[in-house]
């Protein structure tokens, strides 16, 4: 086989990957439904514990444990991880109650948000410079959230959390150089042990009732969790370095867009004009920095 087709099978392969990871985050809202009888503080904490076992059973059975000693060699890394470990957290936690508390739209909406938290996070803390298009699409944003605050009456706490964790922790992990699913690793480390003390303590008599009280489909879905949670990070971590970033980028908006569908018509959540205007706005400039990213990747 020539060099070219074995290039495109693979960016195939990676564009595969990468859009299958974002559909998974897209329908998995129904999945913590299904634990909506399990409070949600211990749905996070069962989370990280069998991902953390998952992701790091499969670091040691690939490289043993060199990823480790490759971690520990770089002073940085190890006090930026453990920052980046808490941010996932808090992104995670506010993500399944918010989504066992009806709240699925607004969980979209700071996917939304997100890429251009990104946007303002790099001028303010990376000192990058902004194009003309890419302000006005900041702006757009913008005006969205102001107009959603406004017809609410109180900011959308709930998206502005998301998009602000999932921003500063992407932040974290862009300023230190570390292999991806090594440094989920040990992020899962950091999170493991206060994960599996809550999990002990909410058994002791503090409601909790894995295999005890809430049924084993429960529990088997309380422990595939784990891959719900690993699985697609590390798809991520695969499909990414073999695509564009302009291509990821793009395809991002599959996990909000499959989201608010869900919210809507699955759950049933209202989305009246006012809150359409909101998004609407900040789709707007979503397509507006989308588009002249787009423009800018093919003419380079």
């Amino acid at each position: 086989m020539s060099p070219q087709p074995l290039q495109a099978a693979v960016d195939r392969r990676g564009l595969a990957v990468t859009a299958a990871t974002f559909v998974i985050w897209g329908v998995v809202p129904l999945y913590w439904h299904l634990l909506k009888a399990v409070p949600s503080m211990q749905i996070m904490a069962h989370r990280v514990v069998w991902s953390a076992l998952l992701v790091v059973a499969w670091l040691l059975l690939s490289n043993g444990f060199g990823w480790l000693r490759k971690l520990a060699a770089q002073p940085r890394a190890l006090p930026a991880l453990a920052l980046s470990a808490v941010l996932i957290a808090v992104n995670w936690g506010l993500y399944i109650w918010a989504v066992n508390a009806g709240h699925v739209v607004e969980t979209s909406l700071g996917y939304f948000i997100n890429p251009l938290v990104n946007v303002v996070l790099g001028v303010l803390v990376l000192h990058e410079r902004l194009r003309r298009l890419q302000w006005i699409a900041v702006g757009c944003a913008a005006a969205g959230v102001a107009w959603l605050t406004i017809s609410a009456g109180s900011p959308p706490w709930i998206a502005l959390g998301l998009a602000a964790s999932f921003g500063l922790y992407g932040l974290v992990r862009k300023l230190v150089s570390v292999d991806p699913v090594a440094g989920l690793g040990l992020e899962s480390l950091y999170l493991f042990l206060p994960s599996l003390a809550y999990v002990l303590w909410a058994e002791w008599g503090h409601g909790g009732s894995f295999a005890s009280g809430w049924g084993w489909g429960t529990d088997l879905l309380l422990v595939f969790g784990g891959v719900v949670t690993a699985v697609p990070l590390i798809g991520f971590a695969y499909g990414v370095r073999r695509i564009p970033l302009s291509l990821v980028g793009l395809l991002q908006y599959i996990a909000p867009t499959l989201q608010l569908l869900l919210g809507v018509w699955f759950f049933n959540e209202p989305f009246g004009t006012s809150r359409a205007l909101g998004f609407g706005a900040i789709w707007l400039g979503l397509a507006i920095y989308a588009g002249e990213g787009l423009w800018r990747s093919r003419r380079a």
